[in-house]
């Protein structure tokens, strides 16, 4: 276990880069492209300018507040013993859920495409669903070796992106960025960022480090900003390159494969595999890290009264409940949903989030040392992509996944408010 000062800035580095780089990259940008066009470079880099301000937000929670709890403790610290504190837990939770069923769905998305299987959509969905009890069943016998193990897929893919971005580099068409843009303009590229957000959601991890830090107050922001400026940069040149070497027209037919199909652009059948591979490793490490993460979540949010006592145990300790939920909602997302819609219901989850925890920041700020416009404008940016992204789904006809996520909103609070009526519990959360 980490002892305090054990986390300096680099290790912090690396989990948030960890918890950001990966299966996102692999499923969305093909998606992004049908509203951004050759412009889903600057989507991605709108969804990190738009990430910056709930960095900070999260950074000066973190360090003033520094625990394993992240979000599900800063929502308590900034909303109190309250409904509202309660439901956006349960939500989070849900919105996790959300995620693995997209990570779920990419890895069965690139399975299929390896194998150049064309067949019924029902095979791609037990593909999906038979990751999710794998891993399930993965965290329960070892653990600490999946997590360790983590590390070692992180480090991989970093290899494989660069020689990528190395070999499109040496095929690169300039020319594709002229010849059809493509998108619905300004718009389409704000959409197609608000649908990229997801794949940024991962820097709240690094919050979860700060109890092991000598100074958080100076390092988790550091670490923070560090993490995503390398991101943003990784996406934005990637995306980049992925237009250099095929047109538009063959990016929008690969939508959940596109990456793949880059790598064969830029070299060959060999390219072809291998970032097919990658893919697979980087999706089923977002389920794996997801689920235990959000088993996690579940543990924290029990101890603190939000959800039934018997998750309130950890994976390491004998902790079923948590694990088993966790797994079975995500089987239902991916059974119920194509790859699109829990794109579009994961971004739109995460928006909510993150805009609530800048928003309830603004009630502690003078704890925090945090300051106002900030946060504010934290607020209005994620309510902004979220609107854009609400928007799109009803507009373009996916009703389906705006109305689900809103259901799952309503039921989140549902839930908090009758287990709070039934139980007598009240949130708790340690002293600072």
């Amino acid at each position: 276990m980490a002892r305090t000062g054990d986390i300096g800035v680099a290790a912090a580095t690396a989990i948030g880069v960890g918890g950001m780089m990966g299966a996102g990259l692999y499923t969305l940008v093909g998606l992004a492209a049908h509203t951004a066009g050759v412009w889903i470079w600057a989507s991605f880099l709108v969804g990190g300018v738009v990430s910056v301000f709930s960095v900070y937000s999260y950074a000066k929670l973190g360090a003033r507040y520094p625990s394993r709890g992240g979000a599900a403790e800063f929502l308590i610290r900034c909303f109190g013993d309250s409904l509202v504190a309660g439901g956006l837990n349960i939500f989070q939770f849900l919105g996790w859920i959300i995620a693995m069923a997209l990570y779920a769905t990419g890895f069965s998305g690139y399975v299929l495409h390896l194998v150049r299987h064309e067949g019924s959509a029902w095979v791609g969905k037990a593909i999906g669903v038979g990751l999710v009890l794998f891993l399930m069943g993965a965290n329960f016998i070892g653990a600490k070796a999946v997590g360790r193990a983590e590390l070692v897929v992180v480090g991989i893919e970093l290899v494989i992106i660069v020689g990528f971005v190395v070999a499109a580099a040496l095929r690169a068409t300039p020319s594709n960025f002229s010849e059809d843009t493509g998108g619905d303009g300004l718009l389409g590229m704000l959409i197609a960022a608000g649908l990229l957000y997801v794949t940024y959601e991962g820097f709240g991890v690094v919050t979860n480090s700060a109890g092991n830090m000598a100074d958080p107050r100076k390092q988790l922001p550091r670490a923070m900003y560090l993490a995503l400026g390398i991101v943003v940069t990784v996406y934005v040149v990637v995306a980049i390159m992925i237009l250099m070497v095929l047109p538009l027209a063959i990016v929008e037919a690969n939508a959940g494969h596109v990456l793949s199909e880059a790598g064969r652009a830029a070299a060959g059948q060999a390219g072809f595999i291998i970032i097919g591979v990658a893919a697979l490793l980087a999706t089923a490490s977002g389920v794996n890290a997801t689920l235990y993460g959000n088993a996690n979540l579940a543990y924290t949010v029990a101890k603190t009264g939000e959800m039934p006592a018997d998750f309130a145990r950890g994976v390491w300790r004998s902790g079923t409940w948590g694990l088993v939920a966790a797994a079975a909602l995500t089987c239902l997302f991916v059974v119920a949903f194509p790859l699109s819609s829990v794109g579009q219901m994961a971004s739109m989850a995460f928006l909510i989030v993150y805009g609530a925890v800048s928003f309830g920041h603004l009630r502690v700020r003078r704890e925090t040392g945090a300051r106002a416009p900030l946060l504010i404008a934290s607020v209005v940016l994620n309510a902004g992509l979220f609107a854009l992204l609400l928007y799109y789904s009803v507009t373009e006809g996916s009703t389906a996944a705006a109305t689900t996520l809103l259901l799952v909103l309503v039921a989140s609070f549902a839930f908090e408010y009758a287990y709070r009526r039934a139980t007598g519990r009240r949130l708790r959360v340690a002293a600072q």
